[in-house]
């Protein structure tokens, strides 16, 4: 009798609409109404149909790969066994971290909104690392019970953005929408790799392509609902901050906008309200993504782009989790909110534009459109070099820290490949390579044997 798998097409809806739904929109919702100010709609409807563009490219490698390595195994199956794919392996784990510092971060600026203090870097930093440490002794321990709140979890975040975005629709004030009050287009463009990085969660649906039922019919639907609603949402979501909120208000309470959105439809209770279901979206979100850092880690040590130090086992979990969240100390602790979404933002568009530009390379074999792979291609790219431009003026340094992170990822590569021996090697290999390699494996063994 044929086993059922665990996702059928509403699951994997699901399980994407939730992986994007989280901690993107409480962090960057503030943070690109700043440079787009009551255009950041238009703004999420981009980025939302550049998240389309990836999600179709990645549905098509998804079916033609089928691993739960994901991007990862896109990146060596498009660029081969070399230094390229396993620096791009490195720097997809590097990509994860500053992630991780982002949603961190955010919950620690709105765990501060409680305190009789208010806001301030002590509090903001002390429960971001808080909240990092609580989870990595979780993770330590077994996670099995937060697991089973994050449906739960799920079904809260959600709730409180439909019933928030419903009651604040009655509270507009057209006035904050007139496009009077809009700044210049081009800012749309500026915000479009923090819109982008609120959708970022979508790849997780092709995770599950091994447990989902007739992937071939399913992958590419459930990638296209769960963007598609997901972008109505973020939408009208904005629509409702924005129409409630002047651009002043939203500069000031930049970090926490979305909480602050709900004053006038609730009053201070709706701050409150909004604030801890914030809390809840990020910590889990902190959860979800430690816990993918550390497989990201593990999976990465195992197949040899990581030293081996990352897949020993401590308790229920391995050193990988450890020198993970050690490693995002320093961004916690020496960068602003707005600094780290963007770098984070930045580093998952470079990261999905190489993964796309690969899908040129096997479109053969995947069956793609070439003309939505090349325009996943440039949304992804341009997506970037939009966010690095604007972001130059406020941080100069950005042109160094992101040439200066793919020179550590492939200095990293080179290092292990030269005192370890070990490299990235694909999970997924064709008929023809395998018959290669067995034939490659008997001379070699023959050679042995004539040597002996």
């Amino acid at each position: 009798m044929k086993q059922q798998k665990a996702f059928g097409l509403w699951s994997a809806v699901s399980l994407g609409i939730g992986s994007m739904v989280g901690a993107g929109i409480f962090i960057v919702i503030g943070e690109a109404g700043v440079i787009a100010g009551n255009l950041v709609t238009v703004s999420f409807l981009i980025g939302g149909i550049i998240a389309l563009l990836c999600g179709y490219s990645l549905s098509k490698l998804s079916i033609r790969y089928p691993s739960r390595g994901g991007i990862t195994e896109y990146l060596v199956q498009a660029y081969g066994e070399g230094y390229f794919s396993g620096s791009l392996g490195v720097l997809f784990y590097f990509a994860q971290l500053v992630t991780l510092a982002a949603v961190a971060k955010s919950f620690g600026t709105y765990a501060a909104t409680y305190m009789v203090g208010g806001i301030t870097p002590f509090y903001a930093n002390f429960f971001a690392v808080a909240i990092v440490l609580l989870f990595v002794g979780i993770n330590l321990v077994g996670a099995a019970m937060v697991a089973r709140a994050e449906n739960v979890i799920v079904i809260i975040k959600i709730s409180a953005l439909i019933v928030f975005t419903a009651a604040a629709l009655f509270f507009i004030q057209p006035a904050n929408l007139a496009l009077a009050e809009a700044p210049d287009f081009v800012n749309v463009f500026y915000a479009l790799g923090l819109t982008f990085f609120a959708f970022q969660g979508f790849s997780v649906i092709t995770n599950s392509v091994e447990d989902m039922e007739n992937p071939g019919h399913t992958m590419l639907r459930s990638m296209f609902l769960a963007i598609g609603l997901v972008v109505l949402l973020y939408i009208a979501v904005s629509v409702a901050v924005f129409g409630n909120l002047s651009l002043d208000a939203i500069i000031k309470g930049k970090d926490f906008a979305l909480a602050e959105a709900a004053r006038p439809a609730f009053g201070d209770w709706g701050f409150k309200i909004m604030a801890a279901t914030a809390l809840l979206a990020t910590a889990s979100a902190i959860n979800a993504t430690l816990y993918a850092v550390t497989q990201i880690s593990y999976t990465l040590a195992r197949e040899g782009n990581l030293p081996a130090v990352y897949d020993r086992n401590i308790f229920h979990n391995t050193e990988g989790l450890i020198i993970s969240a050690l490693l995002i100390m320093p961004v916690i602790l020496f960068f602003n909110l707005a600094q780290i979404a963007t770098i984070a933002a930045i580093a998952v568009l470079l990261i999905q534009g190489f993964t796309h530009s690969g899908h040129l390379l096997k479109r053969d074999e995947t069956g793609g459109n070439l003309w939505w792979i090349l325009a996943a291609v440039v949304g992804s790219f341009g997506a970037a070099a939009f966010a690095i431009v604007y972001a130059s003026n406020s941080m100069p340094l950005i042109i160094y820290y992101v040439p200066g992170i793919f020179f550590l990822a492939f200095v990293f590569e080179v290092l292990l490949r030269l005192f370890s021996d070990r490299k990235i090697e694909k999970q997924i290999i064709s008929e023809f390579e395998n018959i290669e390699k067995s034939v490659l494996k008997k001379f070699n063994l023959r050679e042995k044997q004539s040597e002996t």
